[in-house]
């Protein structure tokens, strides 16, 4: 890798381990093993390569979460499309069991997300990611196809990031009392299905 790369890498490493507030353009040096100036000749700012560590951590965990699991290699033969509610389940349930290994990009993306109004380069920096995150929710938790129809996959996408926002703060204050995924996909039902009379 060249001093680019390192940066960058340096700079997740960073992140993760001490937060968007706490990384100082030194400790991003000394985890990458390059130098100061490196920082400005290849990203501009700290906060420029920050910007980038961050939505290279959040979509390495996006890519984590659509990874599923070899079914062929365990002689499992597809069955073809899942139900849209086992698709949701299932999605669930890889997120939550990923819990414990990824809590820091969980508190990461909290913390960014108490910066923005304060750092409108940081609110610019998100805005089409964000978006796209949208559709990859829709397509991987309820197996919309973003291309194929766009205005339902915005919507749903809307809604999965909003109740990934949700699940993920109450994982983080109470992990006992938080959903499992069986949770969400009931309330899902209940939902659907409105109100008893």
């Amino acid at each position: 890798m060249g001093h680019r790369e390192d940066l960058l890498e340096g700079a997740k490493r960073c992140l993760l381990e001490k937060g968007y507030a706490r990384t100082t353009a030194r400790d991003i040096v000394a985890a990458s093993g390059t130098n100061l100036a490196s920082i400005g000749y290849h990203y501009g700012s700290k906060e420029a390569l920050l910007n980038l560590a961050f939505l290279k951590v959040t979509e390495e965990w996006g890519d984590g979460l659509t990874e599923k699991p070899d079914e062929s290699a365990q002689g499992v033969e597809s069955a073809g499309p899942r139900e849209p509610l086992d698709q949701f389940r299932e999605t669930w349930q890889r997120v939550i069991d990923s819990y414990a290994e990824t809590r820091s990009v969980w508190q990461l993306q909290m913390e960014v997300v108490s910066r923005i109004d304060q750092d409108p380069e940081l609110r610019k920096a998100l805005m089409g990611p964000q978006r796209e995150g949208r559709d990859g929710l829709a397509e991987n938790m309820l197996g919309i196809d973003p291309e194929k129809d766009p205005e339902r996959a915005r919507v749903a996408g809307l809604f999965c990031q909003a109740l990934l926002a949700g699940v993920m703060v109450q994982w983080m204050m109470d992990s006992e009392s938080a959903p499992s995924a069986q949770d969400l996909t009931d309330g899902l039902k209940v939902v659907l299905e409105g109100r008893a009379d």
